[in-house]
């Protein structure tokens, strides 16, 4: 054993630093980005912020690699320790702290897992918007890590708009408390901000507090069958220059509807969908917001628009979209997912764009996602690893088009090792050098989360 695992195990116990046992640890070697296995030469778990602390502190003294994890639900790689050294797990910190519906905040520790925290609001009467597509099983966490986001976030806004504040651990093991408890406040510099999306690499968050907002007495679901993904991208723009503001407005083209299987809530016909909701407390209202939504997707050539009559129906077409990620593999085995944002204006375009790469190099590229805020997940499918180069090929074309197209290349995945050789691509020297100058000041020995966002 090294003399830093040795400390590690001294210092913590035997109970909460495992060294690499690929057997019962491969998980902490992956994510859900596919992007292979990394494994650490030890997994240790954390219980509390003093053992943050102390692994920090002995990591540093050694100059050992950290890459905090939770339920490695991620899709760009950001919680993979490519420089092997630590995984530091924070799952083992999954307790709510403090919950007070009279000032609308929850203080949680990092491991509660998302859909947790949103029943314990909803329970009150209040709501937690975010919601990323593994709510059931990602971690808060990871979201705040991330900066994730979701379908509600077109109307409710990301993770970072529902962080008041946080506890997190430098690299030298020091502890800083950002933001504050209040809905309102603006003393010293936003570092909360800075944190939520840093992807772990500048402190490993501890504690967070949140924001709760009360919840919609009403929701309206609704589904427009068009007959290709351009007539429903279309569409997706004409909903906001009419003043409607939904709760969720998704996409499906017809690779997608292929992979969730028609019948059911999509129609044998359908060669694109758009999944849209409203909400509020004035139930008149919500049903008047939704039929408007509808009469532009008729009017903008949809075959049909259908309303969800009832829980069991809005659950049925929700089930779909949820689960349509790995649906994909029905048609292939293997696939990346892209995660870029184009204006809303430019999604037509952006679809047909997407589409013709793929056909020029003879792959399938099945587009769904978010896009009542421009954010779309282009996957590339294919079946034999040999194929690989050519569907990075594809992958960067889909990237360069986001860009020229206006966009950015990520929505809500992050940059982590997937799209760090992209991030050049869309910030200039000078920014890049004024974050790696931000990092080196949280993390002068660049020992935490390295390998992440920026390019060696």
């Amino acid at each position: 054993m090294s003399e830093w695992l040795d400390s590690l195990v001294r210092a913590l116990g035997p109970d909460k630093v495992e060294p690499w046992d690929p057997e019962r640890l491969d998980s902490y070697a992956r994510d859900a980005s596919g992007l292979g296995s990394f494994p650490p030469a030890a997994v240790v778990f954390a219980e509390s912020r003093q053992d943050v602390q102390e692994a920090l502190r002995l990591a540093s003294r050694f100059a050992v690699p950290v890459t905090p994890c939770g339920a490695r639900t991620g899709k760009s790689g950001g919680s993979l320790p490519v420089r092997g050294g630590i995984a530091l797990s924070l799952e083992r910190m999954n307790r709510i702290l403090a919950f007070s519906p009279e000032d609308l905040t929850m203080v949680v520790q990092p491991g509660v897992i998302t859909g947790e925290i949103m029943a314990t609001a909803e329970r009150a009467g209040l709501f937690y918007p975010p919601d990323p597509n593994s709510w059931e099983t990602c971690t808060i966490g990871g979201n705040v890590a991330e900066n994730a986001g979701g379908p509600r976030a077109l109307k409710y806004g990301v993770t970072r708009d529902y962080v008041l504040g946080l506890e997190a651990v430098l690299p030298s093991g020091e502890v800083i408390r950002t933001g504050r408890r209040t809905i309102k406040g603006v003393a010293g510099y936003d570092l909360t901000g800075l944190l939520v999306g840093s992807e772990g690499t500048l402190a490993v968050i501890t504690e967070i507090t949140l924001k709760l907002i009360p919840r919609p007495r009403f929701i309206a679901t609704g589904l427009g069958v068009f007959s290709d993904a351009v007539a429903a991208g279309r569409a997706v723009a004409r909903v906001f220059t009419e003043g409607i503001l939904p709760r969720t407005l998704e996409l499906l083209d017809d690779c997608a509807l292929a992979a969730v299987g028609k019948g059911g809530p999509f129609p044998e016909e359908a060669g694109a969908a758009l999944v849209f909701e409203t909400d509020g407390d004035d139930e008149t209202a919500v049903f008047s917001a939704l039929e408007r939504i509808g009469q532009v997707c008729l009017e903008e050539g949809a075959l049909d628009v259908l309303v969800a009559h009832g829980e069991h129906q809005r659950e049925a077409i929700w089930r779909h979209r949820r689960i349509l990620s790995e649906s994909l593999r029905r048609l292939h085995p293997k696939k990346i997912s892209e995660d870029v944002v184009v204006p809303r204006s430019r999604i037509p375009e952006a679809i047909a764009r997407f589409k013709a790469i793929g056909a020029a190099s003879g792959l399938m590229v099945a587009t769904y996602g978010h896009a009542g805020d421009g954010n779309l997940h282009a996957n590339v499918l294919y079946d034999r690893e040999e194929e690989q180069p050519r569907v990075e090929a594809c992958v960067r074309e889909i990237v360069r088009a986001a860009l020229d197209l206006g966009g950015t290349i990520t929505g809500e995945h992050g940059v982590g090792l997937a799209k760090a050789a992209f991030l050049p691509w869309e910030q200039d020297a000078q920014t890049l050098a004024l974050q790696r100058a931000l990092k080196a000041v949280f993390d002068p020995q660049g020992i935490l989360n390295p390998g992440k966002i920026f390019l060696d």
